[in-house]
């Protein structure tokens, strides 16, 4: 292989095209999402979601996405990213890193919420014990995962799995699932579904 950036490209590009078919499998298991979450918005209940790294990144915009808006107006929508700084890092410093989701999930989680962990490798201790947690208080518990699901995909009420070991292809394939489930969930609040 040659070693310049256009060769690296065509490498990521021949990944992501070569994992492009496996995620059609995925469909079944993303209407499973999708539903869900409309299912706790139905009953007034929001959407919690935690991640690490680039996983803490699609946390942060797979919610912002849902209160705000994607592409048409329509009215907001109750999800939070567990991702306040002064939280993550109280808790972090008090109770430990691994504490840093399921403490706000103590706090904040209600029966007939949705939690959705997202962690690439499936084996992230913090979203584990958040998973724990929240399963725990009747919060129904979704991973966004990769490689063979990890520890996390037995936490999972739906464990959504994106099966390739490289972490950014998994990321990639995360943030088109995500998008295609904000087009869904915008035409459901449009009254359109």
């Amino acid at each position: 292989m040659s070693h310049s950036p256009e060769a690296y490209f065509n490498g990521a590009l021949d990944e992501a095209i070569e994992l492009l078919p496996t995620l059609r499998t995925l469909a079944p298991t993303i209407g499973k999402v999708a539903r869900a979450m409309v299912a706790a918005w139905k009953m007034d209940r929001k959407i919690l979601f935690a991640g690490n790294g680039g996983s803490a990144a699609d946390a942060m915009h797979f919610a912002e996405e849902l209160i705000v808006r994607y592409h048409r107006d329509r009215r907001a929508l109750a999800a939070i990213a567990l991702l306040d700084p002064t939280a993550v890092t109280c808790a972090g410093n008090d109770m430990g890193y691994d504490a840093i989701f399921s403490r706000q999930i103590e706090a904040l989680g209600q029966s007939g919420d949705v939690f959705i962990g997202i962690t690439t490798s499936g084996n992230s201790p913090n979203i584990l014990r958040a998973l724990e947690i929240a399963k725990a208080r009747g919060i129904t518990t979704i991973g966004f995962l990769g490689k063979d699901g990890g520890k996390a995909k037995a936490l999972c009420d739906i464990a959504l799995v994106v099966p390739h070991p490289r972490t950014a292809r998994v990321q990639e394939a995360h943030k088109m699932i995500y998008h295609s489930m904000c087009d869904y969930i915008d035409a459901w609040a449009l009254g359109e579904t």
